[in-house]
């Protein structure tokens, strides 16, 4: 007997077949059938076989031939969405909601596992696990310890002692003592009523990070979750069966609540939820479609699935990996502007920078000799120049290790404390099976990754407010000695003068969203939690704050590309020739005026994929190799493609 769920509608429907030799049309008429038995006026269909129809499953959204057979077409427990003609085009069975990030990336089972602990990942590990490249294992360290934690709670329960979130209530309910008989529906409870979330789903990728993230605090084996219940989240996650989590509702203590309730909502079974295979649809049904079972919650687990500050966390690590990538390309960036400019490169001089040894700031002035050195790559621009009157440059072209230095030293200080996070156990009450006890603590409150990522958003936003003045420098004729906006018959065309101006508007966005939300708190709970980290969206911010920034060095690459237009036949330096390159290969040169925004997008999205590092990466790091050894880094690691790990990093791949 095969099996498919078809959405019609409003509705999702079980329909069974015994023959797959059955047309399409058919599998369409029995669902439209089951349809119009549940609705008291049919639906609004008068004669079912009037009806006209399309259906397509929901993965790949691919048509289907009305007379083609179902075992030709589809596969048991598929996905399949049916269309009628006339009405609107429902949302909730694609698979990426409105106003998710266009980032996301198609989704390809993995086929390594990286084994969780609790102690070793990083953020960058988390990102990866976002992007759906490792299913996840948990060492056998690890499962002893959930195991030793659950054997203290089944412990706690069979004696009827009163321990908070166990057999209690919660928050200003934490003195009302529970009836074994109503544990399991006191957990329950506590989900659905704090799955209370709004706004617009995180992404298939920041969901996955959320549970991935959650998955390894639980490992850490101070939670007392079960070893059942944890396996059945590994599951869950290794299939990538995402619940539906709203990104607003979390205040950010005791943990971000309504965004992990969500979550475990969808592994219990209930709301929605997505897999690449289904789309949108009922959790009970991707999570069936799957083979998998919803979790059966055992006392205190509910707590123990949503106490934390994994969406703070999450989010966060996304925010400070694409901020670090972006930081290393904007000096390559810049570097090409000063080109373009005819800047000097003196002010890279490694005496100057030895004087004020910040080490952010030698890096990037490091950076810089490493793309303009003149005597490891000639550049017949610089040579074109080189006997003018100019004694010094603009700040944004002088100043740049100093302004892009401290970005760098900013997101290596938040990198600490996030990574220091995602290895943290939030819960409360801590179960600490050694000491044979549980203790209630503070550990879910989101101060720490909260004015962490405040303090990014702060650091970053130098890099898109600098880059801005330079897009100006560019565009402005009696800065740059080139044409007005960047384009020939200037009048008849606008060149580059919106997109100074889209640059200009986020970079006065940032300026708003720079403001730290951490320094604010409401009292929440009947006063019990009366102090709040408001993390969450300190989080969005930031994420939010880095994409600009982003979008304004695309700008600024795009301008910095169309200068060396105007200068050609001159050549550039090798590493930003290759740079250079790398752009006209996506986007050809602005003859003429055209439409920009896929431009942008197209250049944003090589900013996003590192692709500019890639390029010029290789160039810097022989760079780096070749000159004196008192004039490297102070972190041998600081121009490697791919950092080796750090000490403590004990992640394994398998």
């Amino acid at each position: 007997m095969l099996r498919f769920t078809v959405h019609v509608r409003d509705e999702w429907l079980t329909v069974p077949c015994k023959d797959a030799t059955c047309s399409i049309k058919w599998l369409g008429f029995e669902a439209l059938k089951r349809y119009i038995k549940n609705k008291p006026d049919n639906g609004g269909i008068q004669h079912i076989k009037d009806v006209r129809f399309m259906v397509r499953r929901c993965q790949g959204l691919g048509l289907l031939d009305n007379d083609d057979t179902i075992e030709d077409v589809l596969e048991d427990n598929d996905f399949v969405e049916l269309a009628i003609e006339g009405d609107t085009m429902p949302q909730d069975f694609i698979p990426s909601q409105p106003g998710t990030s266009h980032l996301i990336r198609p989704y390809r089972e993995p086929e390594q596992n990286i084994s969780l602990d609790g102690n070793s990942l990083t953020s960058t590990d988390l990102v990866n696990l976002g992007k759906g490249r490792y299913k996840i294992k948990l060492t056998p360290e690890a499962e002893q310890k959930v195991e030793q934690s659950r054997e203290l709670l089944d412990t706690i329960v069979k004696e009827n002692k009163v321990v908070y979130g166990i057999t209690t209530g919660f928050g200003k309910f934490a003195r009302t003592v529970i009836p074994v008989s109503k544990l399991k529906e006191l957990q329950e409870n506590l989900l659905r009523s704090h799955s209370s979330g709004l706004g617009s789903p995180l992404s298939p990728e920041r969901t996955r990070m959320l549970l991935a993230l959650r998955i390894n605090v639980l490992a850490k084996g101070y939670s007392g979750v079960s070893p059942e219940t944890l396996h059945r989240m590994i599951q869950a996650f290794n299939a990538s069966c995402l619940s539906y989590v709203p990104e607003k509702g979390t205040v950010g203590a005791s943990g971000d609540l309504a965004p992990l309730s969500h979550l475990a909502l969808g592994l219990m079974g209930e709301g929605k939820m997505w897999s690449p295979k289904s789309g949108w649809a009922d959790a009970k049904y991707v999570l069936e479609a799957h083979g998998l079972k919803p979790i059966s919650l055992k006392p205190k687990e509910g707590l123990a699935l949503i106490n934390g500050t994994q969406m703070i966390t999450s989010l966060g690590a996304e925010a400070v990996e694409r901020a670090e990538a972006i930081a290393r390309q904007a000096d390559i960036i810049a570097a090409l502007t000063l080109e373009v400019l005819k800047g000097t490169t003196k002010a890279f001089d490694s005496d100057i920078h030895e004087l004020r040894p910040h080490p952010g700031q030698k890096e990037v002035a490091l950076r810089f000799r490493s793309l303009l050195d003149s005597d490891h790559h000639p550049s017949e621009i610089a040579e074109s120049h080189r006997f003018c009157d100019r004694v010094q440059d603009a700040y944004t072209m002088r100043c740049c290790p100093q302004v892009h230095g401290i970005v760098n030293d900013t997101i290596e200080f938040v990198k600490k404390i996030i990574n220091t996070e995602i290895n943290s156990a939030t819960d409360n009450p801590m179960v600490f099976a050694e000491r044979g006890e549980t203790i209630s603590g503070g550990n879910f409150h989101g101060e720490y990754p909260a004015k962490a990522l405040d303090y990014l958003a702060i650091g970053v936003h130098e890099l898109a407010s600098i880059s801005e003045r330079r897009i100006e420098r560019l565009c402005n004729p009696s800065l740059s000695e080139l044409p007005a906006f960047l384009v020939n018959e200037g009048g008849l065309n606008s060149g580059f003068m919106i997109a100074h101006c889209t640059a200009a508007s986020l970079v006065s966005e940032n300026k708003v969203l720079c403001h730290p939300s951490s320094i604010d708190s409401l009292s929440t709970s009947a006063a019990t939690e009366d102090h709040v980290s408001m993390g969450g969206w300190a989080a969005r911010k930031a994420l939010r704050v880095v994409e600009h920034v982003e979008q304004v060095l695309a700008i600024e690459l795009l301008a910095a590309c169309q200068g060396i237009e105007f200068l050609r036949p001159l050549r550039t330096t090798t590493p930003l020739e290759k740079v250079y390159d790398l752009v006209r290969a996506t986007v050809k040169p602005w003859m003429k005026d055209r439409f920009m925004a896929p431009d942008i997008e197209a250049v944003h999205r090589l900013l996003v994929d590192q692709k500019v590092w890639d390029i010029a990466g290789p160039y810097i790091e022989k760079y780096c190799m070749e000159i004196i050894p008192e004039s490297r880094p102070s972190s041998p690691t600081a121009f490697a493609l791919d950092p080796p790990p750090s000490p403590r990093k004990r992640v394994r791949l398998e």
